[in-house]
């Protein structure tokens, strides 16, 4: 089997980094070479196995021009060196890095599509390079429908890995912790829950919010809980690789994001039967596993009274929770590492 690349900013922690490590592990297990590259940083938070090679070729450019070229040029090293390897890059600037450092080489190129793509700041930039691939995998049909016709012919839907193995659903009482994981970026909309929560603990006063993650808006955040008055019961829990062991007694997870592709907390929380609610996100990653109030809650995006009525509603109805939990459970068996690793590979046998 060909050499698999991993193409990917850093992994300092985040979904889309879960997700490669999750692959890069299973190829291994399975004697198919990986490498992870990195272009734009150095740190790796998930456990990866020692098999794999992790190759750091610049650190993040600040959009300085020299360090973009000299990226370039040790990406394009590393091509020439590795001439059959397949390139699979897991963001949108590792395609544009990958399609001009591959520039006169044959390498099969797959792009793994992370995100809505109605949000991207360049669509015509991205679109340009995503041409040069053989394949676009995306997470959502919403997904792939967003994109021109040109690219989305040669789309295919794929969505994230569930990975729950070895931790026990938990049956008991539930913690009286409203739990959220992800970057604590302006995507994520914090501020919605927060304000939320703050309503909510008017009436449900020993509850407390955590929030798992890190990222640039952290001090705001924390400045936000203050001004609502409540900075006591807003825990801010940084990043944990163990978060789905941490937050499995909790009584429900909420994702209040304005945009996903497919959430890999919300899907895990799911599965783990911590009963859970979602933002409806435009291209549709939380409709994929949500049926409302069978085995989740959906709730409009942006909707701060709706987002309250609904935490609301399962502290006041724990039967409701216990229904959720218990139907969340059946993704356990659904989308496992091995199934999707399987998928890409599939894609990538028939469209060399």
């Amino acid at each position: 089997m060909e050499r698999i690349v991993f193409v990917i900013p850093d992994m300092p922690g985040g979904g889309t980094e879960r997700v490669v490590a999750y692959l890069a592990n299973e190829y291994c297990k399975r004697e198919i070479p990986v490498t992870i590259l990195l272009f734009a940083g150095h740190e790796v938070a998930y456990p990866l196995d020692k098999r794999i090679e992790v190759v750091s070729v610049g650190s993040p450019s600040g959009g300085r021009i020299r360090t973009r070229v000299d990226r370039l040029r040790r990406m394009r090293q590393f091509y020439r060196k590795n001439k059959n390897c397949q390139i699979w890059a897991f963001s949108v600037m590792g395609a544009v890095f990958s399609a001009v450092a591959a520039i006169g080489q044959r390498h099969f190129f797959l792009v793994s599509e992370r995100n809505d793509p109605n949000r991207y700041d360049h669509p015509k930039i991205r679109n340009f390079f995503y041409r040069f691939a053989d394949i676009i995998v995306c997470q959502t049909p919403d997904a792939a429908k967003s994109f021109p016709k040109g690219i989305e012919r040669k789309s295919v839907v794929i969505p994230n890995p569930i990975v729950v193995e070895g931790i026990e659903a938990y049956d008991g009482v539930r913690d009286k912790r409203i739990v959220a994981v992800g970057r604590l970026n302006p995507q994520k909309n914090h501020k919605l829950l927060l304000r939320a929560f703050a309503a909510f603990v008017k009436q449900y006063e020993d509850y407390i919010l955590e929030l798992y993650g890190k990222g640039e808006l952290e001090e705001e955040l924390k400045g936000c809980s203050k001004e609502l008055g409540i900075e006591e019961q807003v825990v801010f829990k940084g990043f944990s690789d163990h978060v789905m062991e941490e937050i499995n007694q909790a009584a429900m997870f909420v994702l209040s994001s304005d945009y996903e592709g497919i959430s890999n907390s919300m899907t895990e929380a799911i599965a783990l039967g911590v009963p859970t609610i979602a933002t409806d996100c435009p291209i549709g990653g939380s409709k994929m596993f949500i049926q409302d109030h069978c085995n989740g809650i959906m709730v409009p995006v942006g909707d701060e009274k709706a987002l309250l009525k609904a935490m609301s509603e399962l502290a006041k109805n724990p039967e409701l929770g216990r229904r959720i939990s218990m139907e969340g459970r059946k993704l356990r068996e659904e989308n496992t590492v091995s199934q999707i690793a399987d998928r890409f590979l599939a894609v990538a046998s028939k469209h060399k």
